[in-house]
């Protein structure tokens, strides 16, 4: 293991010290794998022994099974719930995030004489859309010129700078669901790329339209056909951060219509570009430069926009797995709970998490959180914790907008095309995990008799990314379950 990622460990790791001396004895695995989940896996090329499995009931119905379930797995994706439920109940449902523009100076005749100042306040959903309010406030206050600087200052959050970047298997980091938090994150930095087949040619238009992002358009015009197939569009990106130039290549058929989200540029760069380019094409100009500061005292607020509730946000993370949303949400516990002592937001949250854990009676001596949203391979639990915090999470009183976050079989968010046809479709609320290596689910989900369980199943292992059907098998043979089931040979 490179010296960087086992410093890393170590400082994601503070609470096993602490918790290892008052472990409770669990109960030992219990039952086997049903006959269908296991020739599931042999087709797949995986060893039970992969296979972490945790199912409890929730209604006092049955018996619960554990299978490997004290082994530290890493669960992708699902770790996203043990974020957004300790924020449920850290934070409160209710919490929200608030963005503001100050102005310094006089308005003389429609004309700032002074700056404009963006404050952030580290939300994890500032849209496009919130943005362009905000600044249509900003008009309505008579203003249309400003001669002085935009002026951004960050929110307070203090990011870590002892965890090791993710490198995605493709290469390719400019790929949304890779933005990095930011104390200046606006629109999640998403450029939307969208490429019209027209009669003269291929037009390419980006949103939000940054002139700091270059288009070459590379694209070859095939005549119109009755049924538009699959884009054959590729796009490449250099990415300097203060400039980006996204190069198009391939073909498109006239009538026809490709779109990609991509992501570029710094946040700073992204977020002041997109405040001038609104602004422009609302009719207004600044004159100044961009800098990093602060509102000074004599500033006045001219517009505010709040986030949604944190009860959205969750749902938002959840239902699609918005690792930025997660990451950004993982430092919002850490800052709103910092201490002295904390080195950063990200030591801040692991400890108010790991504290808020043991409150519920969980010893999660095997849990890694090296940034609260899976998108990591360092981070670590056991099925049992995972499943036990399910558990808890349905005697919380925000157990409805917990479990509501969590996606639908074969209804909606990552699990809308799992399922189908089954009879757990519509009965389960299941986040997803994947990773190179990796593939896990857990949720909750109801069996034929209407009664909830609470179920984990995590696959480590080289050919993982093949047990999602043994996976779905799992479901439904809870689904199937009768009060005296632990697992049966169907």
């Amino acid at each position: 293991m490179p010296n960087a990622v086992a410093r890393a460990l170590l400082c994601l790791m503070p609470m096993l010290a602490v918790s290892a001396v008052s472990t409770p004895l669990h109960a030992a695995d219990s039952g086997t794998l049903p006959a269908r989940v296991e020739s599931a896996l042999q087709s797949a090329k995986i060893p039970s022994d992969a296979v972490a499995l945790a199912v409890i009931p929730l209604e006092g119905q049955g018996m619960a099974q554990f299978i490997n379930a004290d082994t530290p797995v890493n669960p992708a994706s699902t770790m996203k719930l043990v974020t957004t439920y300790a924020a449920l109940e850290i934070l409160g449902p209710t919490h929200q995030w608030r963005s503001d523009l100050f102005v310094d100076g006089p308005v003389v005749n429609g004309t700032l004489q002074g700056d404009l100042i963006f404050r952030s306040g580290g939300d994890p959903k500032l849209t496009l859309e919130r943005m362009w309010l905000m600044l249509r406030d900003l008009k309505a206050a008579g203003i249309r010129d400003i001669t002085g600087d935009l002026v951004l200052q960050p929110a307070d959050l203090r990011l870590p700078n002892d965890i090791p970047p993710f490198i995605d298997d493709s290469g390719n980091q400019n790929r949304p669901f890779l933005v990095e938090p930011d104390p200046l994150l606006t629109n999640l930095k998403v450029l939307v790329v969208s490429s019209y087949g027209e009669q003269n040619g291929i037009r390419v238009n980006v949103e939000p339209a940054l002139p700091e992002v270059k288009v070459v358009n590379q694209l070859t015009l095939l005549p119109a056909t009755s049924n538009c197939p699959r884009p054959n569009v590729a796009y490449d990106i250099q990415d300097e951060g203060y400039q980006a130039t996204i190069t198009l290549t391939g073909n498109l058929h006239e009538n026809c219509i490709a779109q990609r989200y991509l992501t570029a540029l710094t946040a700073t760069t992204y977020t002041a570009s997109t405040l001038r380019t609104l602004w422009q094409e609302m009719g207004g100009t600044i004159q100044g430069g961009t800098q990093i500061g602060r509102a000074p005292a004599s500033s006045r607020l001219v517009a505010q926009s709040w986030s949604p509730d944190l009860v959205d946000v969750v749902r938002d993370i959840n239902k699609w797995s918005n690792n930025t949303m997660a990451r950004q949400l993982f430092l919002t516990i850490g800052r709103e709970n910092r201490i002295a002592t904390d080195r950063d937001d990200h030591k801040a949250a692991v400890r108010v998490i790991n504290e808020w854990l043991r409150g519920k009676g969980i010893q999660a001596n095997a849990l890694v959180m090296e940034n609260g949203s899976g998108l990591s391979r360092m981070e670590r639990l056991t099925a049992r914790d995972m499943a036990q915090l399910l558990a808890q999470a349905w005697q919380s009183p925000y157990r409805a907008e917990f479990i509501a976050s969590m996606p639908l079989a074969a209804m909606d968010g990552t699990m809308r095309r799992r399922l189908r046809n089954t009879p757990v479709a519509g009965q389960a609320h299941i986040k997803t995990g994947s990773l190179r290596n990796v593939k896990a689910i857990a949720g909750i989900t109801r069996d034929a008799n209407g009664q909830s369980w609470a179920v984990t199943a995590i696959v480590n292992h080289v050919s993982a990314g093949a047990s999602g059907q043994a996976l779905d098998l799992v479901l439904q043979d809870v689904y199937r379950r009768v009060p005296t089931d632990i697992a049966t040979a169907q």
